[in-house]
C-alpha cells in the first residue's frame, strides 16, 4: 500500500510495480483527494518545475545534509530526466536552471505518470482517506477508512502523505498522525515554507506598489544582527506584503529563527553587489546629476520614488544638493532596508512544509523506517524542505524511487523458498 498519490507516492508506486512485474504482488495506491496530483498541476504556474539542472544537499534545510546527500546521490537529476523521457515527457532547461516539460504544461507530467500507473495495473483508489494504520500480530498492517468503514490489510506500507502545505491538495497533516501511530516522532515545529510574507503595517508604502517586481537581496538576521540566510532573486510587492522567489526562499528561515529569537528580522538590499560604502560614494560623486536619474539605473521608477518618499528625500535634487544625512539614509535604504514582517500567508499559500519526521528515524539508503518494520516514508512528510526551483520535486522523485525499489526487493526476497 502506498498512502498518498502525490509526486513521491506516484514515483514509489511506479518503481515498486515495475520491479514486481514478475510476481503476484499487488500495488495499491490510496489518496484522499478527489483529484490526484494537484500539487503537480499547480507547480510552476501550471507548468510544473520538475527539477533543477543542478541539485545538491546545500539547497535544502531541515534534517542532516549528509543524509540528504546520501538520498540525492541514489536518484539524481539525470535519472529523473531519463525517467520522464521514458514516459514521453521531454524536459527543457531555462536560464534559471529550472527544468520544465517542453509542453509547458503540468498536465503532461501528471498524465504521463497516471498512464504509467494504469499500464502497470497499479490499483489507484481515490478519494480513499486513510484514517488509521494499525500493526497486526503477524506484523502486517490494517488500514482503515472511517467514513466508509472499509478496512484493507497489507504486508508493507509506504507513507507518502505530504505535510500541511496546500491542504486543498490533500496534504492536511493527517500523515503525521499516521506516522505517530506507527512509532515515529515529529520535529518540534511544522511550519509553512516557500510562502509569501505579510508586512506588519497595512499602510506600508511597499503594499502600495502591488505588482512591482525587482531583483533584490533578501537577508534574514538574528536579533543581534547576525546574518542567518541570504537569497538573491526576484522580489514581488503585493497588496499584503512581499512574495517572489527571494522572499519565498527566505520565509522558512525567518519563521524558524523567530521560534527562539522573536527579534529576528528581514532586510532587503535593492541594489545587489553593492555595499553601504560603495553606494554612499557613488551618491557623493553625483554632482549635478539628479538622484532620480541615478536611481532609474538601479530600480523601477515607482519603487525608487516611493523609497525616497519613505525617507523624506526629494529625488529631484542633484547629488550636490543632497545632504550627508539624506545621502547616508538613502544608501542604507538601498542596501539594507529593514521591513517589519508580521507573519506569513500560512499553509494555504505555502508550497512546502518545513519540519516533519526526523531523518534519523529512516534509513537513507532505503527510506525504510527505523521505528517500524515494513514501513517506508518518502517526500514531504520528512524533515526536509528545499529552495524554490524544483528542488522539492527532486526530493520527492528520489525518495519515492528509492523506497519503491527497496520495498520491491524485500517482497521478492520474502517470496524466495526458505525465506
Amino acid at each position: 500500500m502506498v498512502v498518498g498519490a502525490g509526486a513521491a507516492g506516484l514515483m514509489a508506486a511506479i518503481q515498486t510495480a515495475r520491479t514486481l512485474t514478475e510476481t503476484d504482488a499487488r500495488v495499491v495506491l490510496l489518496d484522499g483527494a478527489k483529484t490526484v496530483g494537484v500539487k503537480i498541476l499547480v507547480a510552476g504556474g501550471g507548468r510544473c518545475n520538475v527539477t533543477h539542472h543542478e541539485v545538491d544537499e546545500q539547497q535544502y534545510a531541515g534534517g542532516s545534509r549528509n543524509t540528504i546527500r546520501t538520498v540525492l546521490r541514489q536518484f539524481g537529476v539525470a535519472q529523473t530526466v531519463q525517467f520522464f523521457r521514458d514516459l514521453g515527457v521531454e524536459l527543457k532547461r531555462e536560464d534559471t536552471g529550472k527544468l520544465f516539460p517542453v509542453t509547458d504544461s503540468a498536465r503532461s507530467v501528471l498524465d504521463a505518470l497516471l498512464t504509467e500507473v494504469r499500464r502497470l495495473n497499479i490499483d489507484l483508489r481515490h478519494p480513499w482517506r486513510v484514517d488509521s494504520i494499525e500493526r497486526q500480530a503477524d506484523a502486517s498492517f490494517r488500514i482503515t477508512n472511517a467514513l466508509t468503514g472499509t478496512e484493507l490489510d497489507t504486508r508493507c506500507v509506504i507513507l507518502a502523505t505530504g505535510g500541511k502545505a496546500l491542504p486543498k491538495s490533500g496534504s492536511d497533516g493527517s500523515g503525521y498522525t499516521l506516522a505517530r501511530q506507527l512509532g515515529h516522532t515529529l520535529t518540534t515545529h511544522q511550519f509553512p515554507a516557500l510562502v509569501p510574507l505579510i508586512i506588519g503595517s497595512k499602510s506600508h508604502w511597499l503594499t502600495e506598489l502591488s505588482g512591482i517586481s525587482a531583483r533584490a537581496a533578501v537577508e534574514v538576521r538574528s536579533g543581534r544582527g547576525k546574518r542567518l540566510a541570504r537569497f538573491e532573486n526576484d522580489l514581488l510587492c503585493t497588496h499584503f506584503g512581499l512574495s517572489g522567489p527571494a522572499i519565498m526562499d527566505a520565509s522558512r528561515w525567518l519563521t524558524h529563527a523567530r521560534f527562539n529569537d522573536p527579534d529576528a528580522s528581514l532586510y532587503i538590499g535593492w541594489v545587489i553587489g553593492e555595499s553601504f560604502a560603495s553606494i554612499d560614494d557613488q551618491l557623493a560623486h553625483l554632482g549635478r546629476e539628479r538622484v532620480s536619474t541615478w536611481l532609474r539605473g538601479h530600480l523601477p521608477e515607482r519603487l525608487a520614488r516611493s523609497l525616497c518618499q519613505s525617507l523624506n528625500i526629494d529625488p529631484a535634487k542633484s547629488g550636490a544638493q543632497l545632504s550627508k544625512p539624506d545621502r547616508r539614509a538613502l544608501a542604507h535604504g538601498l542596501v539594507e532596508m529593514p521591513v517589519e514582517i508580521a507573519g506569513d500567508r500560512g499553509f494555504t499559500h505555502a508550497e512546502v512544509t518545513a519540519g516533519g519526521v526526523p531523518l534519523d528515524e529512516i534509513d537513507p539508503k532505503t527510506m525504510k523506517s527505523r521505528r517500524c518494520d515494513n514501513l517506508w516514508l518518502v517526500g514531504e512528510i520528512l524533515d526536509v524542505d528545499g529552495r524554490i526551483g524544483g528542488f522539492n520535486f527532486q526530493w520527492a522523485w528520489a525518495t519515492g524511487a528509492i523506497a519503491g525499489r527497496s520495498i520491491a526487493g524485500e517482497v521478492i526476497a520474502q517470496k524466495k523458498p526458505g525465506s
